[in-house]
């Protein structure tokens, strides 16, 4: 009957030139396989913890919502610059000179002006249900670039909301009386969209 000690010990001992088998060379064989061991054993291992990828997964949707935002904002600025140059075309054209910024909504709301057929088709298709000023795509943007802002965190709803609402408020100021119909449909789309992000309805 075979003890695991002592089996151990007699495969690690080597024997010395006479062919003896020593107990020093027994002891030092294993004093070295220990210390190979311990330091095969001691290395460190980094792991990453769920911290580290909580804080670079932050991180990346910060990027992402940031590049996302500059695009919407870009994108919105060119076409407010092209309705802007058209408006101001058709100004100067009426002999209307363009003063302060607020003075192209106010021309707007008079109605008194023309246009011609190619600004009037260009205007209908833009402000039509799928046009890119018609209520479905503006509201859509509208919730969307609130939802970059706060990073797709709906406990911020209520409060990007109010700064909608807000916003509305300023708009309906400068144009100097209740805005046209559509700003009010969108208006309430912006409301509903609102509301259902709050409340987890989305589809």
């Amino acid at each position: 009957m075979e003890i695991p000690s002592i089996s151990t010990y007699t495969a690690a001992t080597v024997a010395d030139s006479t062919g003896k088998t020593t107990a020093k060379d027994t002891t030092e064989k294993k004093q070295s396989t220990k210390t190979t061991s311990d330091k095969n054993n001691s290395g460190v291992i980094y792991e990453k913890s769920s911290k580290d990828t909580t804080t670079a997964s932050k991180t990346n949707t910060k990027t992402s919502n940031t590049a996302l935002i500059a695009k919407m904002k870009a994108d919105s600025d060119s076409r407010i610059s092209q309705l802007r140059s058209i408006v101001e075309q058709m100004m100067s054209k009426q002999g209307s000179a363009i003063g302060k910024a607020d003075s192209i909504w106010s021309f707007l709301a008079g109605g008194n002006f023309t246009v011609d057929a190619a600004t009037k088709a260009q205007a209908q298709a833009d402000i039509a249900d799928d046009g890119y000023w018609g209520v479905n795509q503006t509201s859509d943007r509208i919730v969307d670039f609130a939802k970059a802002l706060a990073g797709n965190d709906s406990s911020k709803a209520e409060e990007l909301l109010n700064a909608f609402k807000k916003g509305f408020s300023e708009a309906t100021k400068s144009w100097g009386k209740s805005l046209p119909d559509i700003s009010q449909r969108t208006y309430d789309a912006v409301i509903e969209k609102f509301d259902k992000w709050k409340n987890g309805e989305e589809e």
